[in-house]
């Protein structure tokens, strides 16, 4: 859960806040709430909700307990508040929901109203100033709640006044600074309020603005009348506006800088034309003082401000659901991120947590050192600082258990040698855990200097002689119940191998004969496995055997261990099968100790250990590197390009910046290539300024007064270090200035730019650049993207329509003219109305100049008013002169019967049973015999007015054939299909 949330409402508004309960298996969760138009959004997944059971709701942390008459009404965990009213609804709302498993709450939620209240209607005096006098007109904007934009009307609507370096209104004050007075400026002022929350707009009064008539204002210096605060507190990732603005004459020009000479990043758009320093996604190195510097001919005037870097907590460690046993001990760690560093408070079952004896709540650890059954329920954890709190649930299940080893049996036969160690392991499923004893038989045993029982339960005998071997049973008891598992230990001489091992060279491809003896016990029937480098060795298939081991032969010296398991002893060739510590001449061992020595932004410098050479000299290594990005190892880039058998350095260049590298070796000999080191330890790049731009960059379309802008992202791997974002760059066709914005998001793949003044239909020159926090890469090419249309503002003409069938009618109109410059006609809207229901019943679109359309999927026997609009990439346009059009009857739905069919000559007839249409259908005009040699092929279809047709008899294939009848108002229903075979067959239903 995030940090408190601020929702805006209006008064007349309904308010449902939903209250989000995850009732999961192990119990309730409360996901954050979001952001509604008119209340608080905490979403209830009914689908995942268990036995559940809200407590409610809180406002000012007193319940809200709803009434009948009440504007206050529960529908499951929702809240919705009819008739809001600011002064007994605005507050701290926060969500309780619970179930079987326990309670959790929300995080807070504050609800608070936007308005915005109407000008005094009284007349502004006049503002008398000479020419090249600065001068500031007071907005003073009327009462409000919500966020406001200003913007200032020169005369009349709809001239606005344009910021420049000469004027500049503030968003902060909403105020009107004109630096230099000019005869130009003379004329009423209006202030134009508008509410970001509630979409409203009001106007002030005009403020007229004289010229003097005793004289012109010589050169002044700049005096700075738009600052900033001295500390400004700024949120990580946010977006801050630094306004700074001067009157003076000349005209002073404002320029920034970081007072520490750090450079600006790309990301920072100076605005220097309209006095404000905007810096997107703040982050940690943006901190620190600032300076406006205001210069005209006459002397410069400068402000500092800090900007202070803070961040709500941010949760990167969270509990998790557990399930213990009683007595069990407990320990939750809950780890935030944030400045200032977060304190942290632990709930069970939505109440605050304190220390006890058994229970520690130590900032951000919870401990409970002895479980009982009252533990279990949903806890949470809240990481707060002065900027908002997060929360995070989990639920702990405490369980009492009575021995059980349904699960985890004593095994059922131990088998050991005399003079071995033998351990018999008991582990019952208890809780609490209780006593475990033993029996041999039916007594007791007791414990000796060679018989033991240990504290987990098992059992353990050294020294093993024949007289231990028979039954033993584990008893485990606690206040639950009793349970007990048996199992026997059968004593065997020793297995012991005879034959002593031998070292061989021996050259890949030889065979050697390995011998095996051994001496065991009578009572057991053995059988002999084979392990090469401890890997088992399966002797069914011997082409595939053969492969797998000569793989392994190829990087490994040939180290057999033995262990006997069966009544024979077999010669084995060694081209299957190696055995003891036999030395081949086979390709190199892997290289070891593979090590990153330096690395820079695009290479790395390596180093490794040589691994066995197999008896055959190495001739030659090879460096191979994979990334998050790439698809398994792939070769690289060496300096030397070829890295000698002696050689135990290189490196690898032509890699990508910041980007994290793992590295390994192989080695090759005249034999072949070896088995590859061990990766690395991975190493990331250094960063660098970014050199990729991003592709397909395009755009148009998009809302009135909007210039959109697309591109596809850069991938991560060639964004060359932290910080990347993109500068967009876009001037109106035929200017020479380019406007830029920052997008600080390496994910990001569209900007828009909105700007009253922007013609609909424009085109801008566009190109796309990067930047990361090394500095700024380059940009794209120069692309013409188009800015919003305007939607078609006529109505198509002279529309027609006619039913083609009951369910089809065709449309006609005429076309409107092309306009390419504004309101272009990408095609047209046919919208048809049913007339009992004045509802949709289908929209189709054209495209182009096309000028008609056929409806399908019309009813039959119905009307139908049909109206047809133009559109555009900005929407619709007003709709024409409606037209009225019936469908047909709907077509027969008899199907015709009593289908026969018979042979004569070369020919095949058929006859069926004339079909009546009912009172409600179309008559029936024909019909279609529909007829295809198999079932995947296209019907052949043949009308006629008659209830017989005559076919050519099949040669090659069965006929497959159907018959409907048709009318005006379509096909009707068609009969059973048919098979008519290649021989001639006897009348048939």
């Amino acid at each position: 859960m995030n940090s408190v949330s601020v929702v805006h409402a209006w008064v007349t508004s309904t308010s449902t806040a939903v209250c989000h309960a995850e009732i999961r298996r192990l119990g309730p969760k409360t996901q954050n709430p979001g952001r509604h138009e008119a209340g608080v959004v905490i979403k209830d997944d009914k689908n995942k909700l268990i036995n559940k059971n809200p407590k409610g709701w809180k406002l000012n942390a007193t319940e809200i307990i709803p009434k009948a008459g009440s504007h206050y009404s529960l529908s499951g965990g929702n809240l919705r508040i009819s008739r809001l009213n600011k002064d007994q609804d605005a507050g701290t709302y926060q969500c309780l929901a619970s179930n079987s498993f326990g309670t959790i709450v929300s995080r807070e939620a504050s609800l608070t109203f936007a308005y915005l209240e109407n000008f005094k209607t009284q007349r502004r005096s006049s503002v008398s100033v000479r020419e090249g006098q600065g001068v500031v007109l007071l907005c003073g904007p009327p009462p409000h709640s919500g966020d406001l934009i200003f913007s200032w009307i020169f005369n009349e609507y709809p001239t606005y006044v344009k910021q420049d370096s000469r004027r500049f209104i503030s968003q902060e004050t909403g105020n009107l600074y004109i630096a230099k007075v000019e005869p130009s400026d003379v004329g009423n002022y209006t202030c134009v309020v508008t509410n970001t929350v509630t979409k409203t707009r009001v106007q002030g009064p005009p403020t007229p603005l004289v010229l003097r008539s005793d004289g012109v204002m010589g050169e002044y210096e700049p005096k700075i009348e738009v600052q900033f605060p001295e500390v400004v507190h700024v949120a990580k990732g946010s977006t801050v506006k630094l306004e700074c603005f001067a009157l003076g004459n000349p005209a002073p020009s404002i320029s920034w800088r970081r007072v520490d000479n750090v450079p600006f990043p790309r990301k920072v758009d100076t605005r220097k034309a309209s006095g404000i320093l905007e810096i997107p996604y703040f982050q940690q190195e943006d901190a620190g003082t600032y300076e406006c510097v205001a210069e005209n001919s006459r002397g410069k005037n400068m402000v500092k401000g800090k900007l202070s870097f803070y961040a709500p907590p941010h949760l990167i460690e969270k509990p998790q659901d557990v399930q213990k046993l009683i007595d069990d001990s407990l320990v939750w760690e809950c780890k935030a991120t944030g400045k200032p560093k977060p304190s942290y408070r632990w709930m069970k079952n939505g109440e605050n947590m304190e220390s006890t004896e058994v229970r520690s709540v130590a900032n951000e650890v919870l401990s409970i050192s002895r479980l009982t059954l009252s533990d279990t329920g949903m806890y949470q954890c809240v990481a707060g600082n002065k900027h908002g709190e997060v929360y995070s649930n989990a639920e702990l299940r405490v369980i009492a258990v009575a021995p059980d080893f349904s699960h985890n049996q004593v095994r059922s036969q131990t088998l050991v040698k005399v003079g071995g160690d033998v351990l018999i392991e008991c582990k019952p499923k208890m809780s609490p855990w209780g006593v475990i004893s033993w029996r041999k038989g039916s007594e007791p045993l007791l414990e000796t200097s060679r018989v033991s029982i240990l504290e987990s339960g098992s059992l353990r005998i050294w020294n093993v002689t024949k007289a231990d071997a028979g039954l033993y049973t584990c008893l485990a008891r606690n206040q639950f119940g009793v349970a007990s598992s048996t199992g026997s230990v059968t004593v065997k001489e020793p297995t012991i191998i005879t034959t002593q091992p031998a070292t061989l060279d021996v050259t890949v491809g030889e065979s050697v004969v390995l011998p095996c003896q051994v001496s065991h016990d009578p009572s057991l029937e053995l059988k002999f496995t084979w392990f090469f480098n401890e890997q088992l060795i399966h002797f069914g298939n011997h082409g595939g055997f053969f492969e797998k081991l000569k793989t392994l032969c190829l990087s490994h010296h040939l180290l057999l261990i033995y262990i006997p398991s069966a009544t024979l002893c077999l010669p084995i060739s060694l081209s299957l099968l190696p055995a003891w510590l036999y030395h081949l001449s086979g390709p190199p061992g892997p290289p070891t100790s593979i090590h990153v020595e330096e690395i820079t932004d695009t290479t790395a410098s390596l180093s490794w250990r040589p691994g066995s050479d197999n008896h055959s000299p190495i001739m030659a290594h090879t460096i191979q590197a994979r990334t998050p990005f790439s698809l398994g190892w792939q070769a690289v880039t060496t300096v030397p390009e070829v890295v000698g058998g002696q050689q135990l350095t290189a490196t690898v260049i032509d890699l990508n910046p910041w980007v994290e590298y793992e590295f390994r070796v192989l080695a090759s000999n005249r034999v072949g290539t070896g088995e590859p080191s061990e990766p690395s330890k991975q190493a990331r790049t250094k960063s660098t300024s970014p050199k990729v731009t991003p592709a397909n960059v395009s755009g148009g379309g998009g809302s009135r007064s909007e210039l959109v802008i697309t591109w596809e992202p850069v991938p991560e791997e060639l964004q060359n270090g932290p910080g990347f974002g993109y500068v967009v760059a876009f001037r109106p066709h035929g200017t020479t200035g380019w406007m830029q914005a920052a997008v600080p998001s390496p994910e990001a793949s569209k900007y828009v730019f909105k700007n009253e003044s922007i013609q609909p239909f424009s085109p801008f020159h566009v190109k796309v650049g990067v930047y990361n926090n090394e500095g700024e890469g380059p940009f794209g090419p120069v692309t013409t993207i188009y800015s919003a249309e305007e939607e078609p503002s006529r109505a198509p003409t002279r529309v027609r329509a006619k039913s083609l069938s009951a369910s089809e009618a065709e449309v006609w109109w005429k076309a409107l003219p092309w306009n390419a410059s504004r309101r272009r006609v990408l095609g047209y809207e046919v919208s048809p109305l049913l007339v009992e229901r004045e509802d949709m019943a289908s929209v189709q679109r054209t495209v182009g100049n096309q000028t008609s359309t056929v409806i399908r999927g019309m009813r039959g026997s119905t009307t139908y008013y049909v109206s047809v609009r133009a559109y555009n990439t900005a929407g619709t346009g007003p709709p024409s002169a409606t037209v009225n059009v019936t469908t047909k009857k709907p077509p027969p739905s008899q199907p015709p019967i009593k289908v026969m069919w018979n042979a004569s000559n070369s020919k095949i007839i058929l006859n069926w049973e004339r079909v009546k249409a009912l009172e409600n259908e179309s008559e029936v005009t024909g019909y279609k015999v529909l007829y295809k040699k198999n079932r995947h092929s296209r019907p052949s279809v043949m009308e006629t007015n008659t209830t017989s047709v005559e076919l050519a008899l099949p040669v090659d294939e069965d006929y497959i054939i159907q018959i409907k009848p048709f009318g005006e108002g379509g096909d009707g229903s068609s009969s059973r299909q048919i098979t008519i075979p290649k021989i001639p067959g006897e009348w048939r239903d």
